[in-house]
């Protein structure tokens, strides 16, 4: 092959390498992106479900209130009767 002929395949290979690790890095990178956008996912909808957590309480806590408003009207009135 010859000395010039063995440099041109040195200099190949070594380009070869060079596109070969920036692919990887390139997936890794697209990975850790991925992992990072399911992370977030995993978030927003763990705020999702606190927040309907947190209406259910308020909705919940008015019908409380709504019936000791009721039971309380009731009482006078039944007493109002007496």
């Amino acid at each position: 092959m010859g000395k010039w002929g063995e440099m041109r395949t040195e200099v190949w290979r070594r380009r070869e390498e060079k596109r070969r690790e920036e692919k990887r890095r390139e997936e890794k990178r697209r990975e850790e992106k991925r992992r990072e956008e399911r992370r977030e996912e995993k978030r927003r909808e763990e705020k999702r479900r606190e927040e309907k957590r947190r209406e259910e309480k308020r909705r919940e806590e008015k019908r409380r209130e709504e019936k000791r408003k009721e039971s309380w009207g009731e009482q006078a009135r039944l007493r109002r009767c007496e």
